[in-house]
């Protein structure tokens, strides 16, 4: 018989991608992936159980310190997350990007650019 596996809980883990380098005012694309379950409460586990409702509601985007992106998410966004958003590249620094769900975990990951010219 197959073991059935709980609905895992454990933070999201996210990758990032800048890119290294740009030219100051050059529009560059910030590419995000979550992998987190986004469950909207609806689904049942192979035993009949219901999966608790746990989905990423809030995401935040920083641009050395300063908050560029801000989007708080409902349940019609699919498992695992993509996001992808532009940004004016002003100054050498760092993208940072944090998130939360339900179940108050949170995650983050960054990266740095740098700008020249």
């Amino acid at each position: 018989p197959r073991r059935v596996e709980p609905v895992s809980e454990a933070p999201g883990i996210g990758r990032i991608r800048v890119p290294p380098r740009a030219r100051r005012g050059e529009v560059v694309e910030i590419r995000l992936l979550i992998q987190h379950p986004m469950e909207n409460g609806f689904r049942r586990d192979p035993l009949g159980r219901a999966v608790a409702k746990n989905i990423i509601h809030r995401l935040v985007a920083r641009y050395d310190g300063r908050e560029i992106l801000r989007a708080e998410l409902g349940s019609g966004i699919a498992a695992n997350p993509y996001f992808a958003f532009y940004t004016r590249a002003t100054a050498s620094g760092r993208i940072e990007i944090d998130w939360e769900d339900d179940a108050g975990v949170r995650g983050s990951v960054s990266a740095p650019i740098e700008v020249s010219g």
